[in-house]
Order: C-alpha cells, then structure tokens, then sequence
C-alpha cells in the first residue's frame, strides 16, 4: 500500500506545481486553491508511504516524480523547450528512481 500512496503524492505534486504555475502568484483563486489541496493531499500520503518505507527512498520517489513529471507537463502543456541536454538529465532521474526502487526492502 505504501508504494500505491507514494506514486499517488508523486502525481499530486506535479498537479500542485502546475496549479502553483498557473495561480501566478497566488493571485489567482481557483489554481491557488488547487496548489494548497493537492499539496496537503500529497504531503499526508507522502507520510503515510514513510510509515514503512526509508525515509531516503519515499522522498527521494516523490521529488522524483514530481520533477520528471513536471518537467513533461512543461513540456506538453506549456510549450516549453525539449532538447537533448534536458531529456537526456530526466531520463538519469527516471534511472535513479527505478535503481531506489530496485534497492529498496519493502
């Protein structure tokens, strides 16, 4: 169950960093709104996954979806730029993850 609530947080946080980018600011309610539920929502099930899994795996899980995945939103949704250098640094995060995951006991 701790892996289930882990790539769940993992997912809300790359919701949370898109509404944070589209509240600009905060000035704006809805995606303002958005950006303090899903990080709530993300930061409990981040706990919840650290109940049995190390503290160095769950977190480092989590940052790491949320990177990568915020970085493919960027790209998809907000035209940012893909190039080499760019996808070549999140396929080495995509790496580390499945290596923690590899290593991790539970």
């Amino acid at each position: 169950m701790a892996w289930i609530y882990l790539t769940i947080a993992g997912v809300l946080e790359i919701v949370w960093a898109f509404s944070m980018k589209q509240s600009e600011g905060f000035t704006k309610l809805v995606p303002s709104l958005v950006t303090l539920v899903t990080m709530v929502a993300s930061f409990a099930l981040l706990s919840l996954s650290m109940k049995s899994l190390p503290l160095g795996t769950a977190y480092t899980i989590w940052t790491g979806i949320g990177a990568v995945g915020a970085f493919v939103v960027g790209i998809l949704v907000l035209g940012e730029q893909a190039n080499a250098m760019r996808i070549g640094a999140a396929v080495l995060i995509v790496s580390g993850l499945v290596l923690m995951k590899i290593s991790s006991p539970a």
